[in-house]
């Protein structure tokens, strides 16, 4: 069925004169008699019947016309969200982002990039999870693209190909602590002096797990792990309240009065935040300017400046 053929059709449904249809689609009488009478034959039944020197439809024809003026707005409703899409001043992205970096990353970047006029009109959505959470997600095209730590593997299988990783920025680890405890003394610390003081770890599908599991066991350090969590904030309200130490990404938000902070003397405690999307896939205009933003904004005031978040 050509779909000319339905346009036509419902053209001359609305006029119900031949010439007059014609006319309007600027074709010839003859093209559209054919169409008709080509899509008549495709369906098995007439749809017009003469009328004196008019035209009309038949029974069967009215009913046609419902379907097809149903169809011809959904699919014209369908051209103008792909025009909106592909329009880059316009469209929709939906970013997920690990949970600390609702702090200070990804707010500082929504707002610079819509600052632009240009942007006003492009919508975000946001979505906040761990990070091997997020990027399921990713893969099933659920979100556009992933701000988070990095990850290769899902329910141990390679996903290294399906995905386009950018470096964007470093979380700096620093040791948290209950106020009176015997480490609040100091500002920076050693791993080595986390002895066995009962230790408040991230959960096994945290992104940021595997790297405190490396420093751990670059520094031959055996920590006394007596809990396992998958959100900083959670964490900070146990170490508050004296259930153990933890090393967590220093949000921006702590409340200083609540617990102790002290840095991370060696130089690998930090965690590198990712900006994540399909390999190889198509994004809309809009999605592909706030990646190429925010990549570009990153390495201009975070990886340049030596900045952490």
């Amino acid at each position: 069925m050509n779909l000319k053929h339905l346009y036509f059709f419902r053209e001359l449904a609305h006029t119900e004169h031949m010439a007059k249809a014609a006319e309007n689609l600027s074709i010839s009488q003859p093209s559209l008699s054919y169409a008709i009478e080509h899509l008549e034959s495709d369906l098995g039944v007439p749809l017009f019947e003469k009328d004196g020197r008019n035209i009309r439809l038949t029974a069967i024809g009215k009913i046609y016309l419902n379907y097809v003026e149903s169809s011809l707005t959904t699919l014209n409703e369908g051209k103008n969200m792909v025009s909106q899409l592909l329009d880059v001043r316009q469209g929709h992205v939906d970013v997920g982002f690990t949970y600390t970096l609702g702090q200070e990353l990804v707010p500082e970047l929504i707002t610079t990039f819509q600052k632009d006029v240009e942007n006003k009109s492009i919508s975000f959505n946001f979505y906040q999870n761990n990070t091997e959470e997020l990027v399921k997600k990713l893969i099933s095209e659920e979100y556009d693209v992933v701000f988070s730590s990095y990850i290769e593997q899902l329910n141990n299988e390679s996903i290294k190909k399906k995905l386009a990783y950018v470096p964007v920025a470093k979380q700096e680890l620093v040791l948290v602590t209950p106020k009176n405890h015997p480490l609040a003394k100091y500002s920076s610390i050693s791993l080595n002096q986390l002895g066995n003081y009962p230790f408040i770890n991230f959960s096994k599908n945290s992104g940021i797990r595997p790297l405190i599991d490396k420093l751990f066991q670059n520094n031959n350090i055996h920590p006394n792990v007596k809990a396992e969590i998958e959100e900083d904030h959670t964490i900070v309200g146990f170490v508050q309240h004296g259930y153990g130490i933890a090393l967590i990404p220093h949000l921006s938000q702590l409340n200083t009065n609540l617990v102790h902070i002290a840095h991370i003397r060696e130089s690998e405690a930090f965690n590198m935040i990712y900006l994540i999307s399909k390999a190889d896939h198509f994004l809309p205009p809009s999605t592909a300017k706030f990646k190429s933003f925010a990549i570009n904004y990153c390495d201009k005031y975070f990886k340049k400046e030596q900045r952490y978040i």
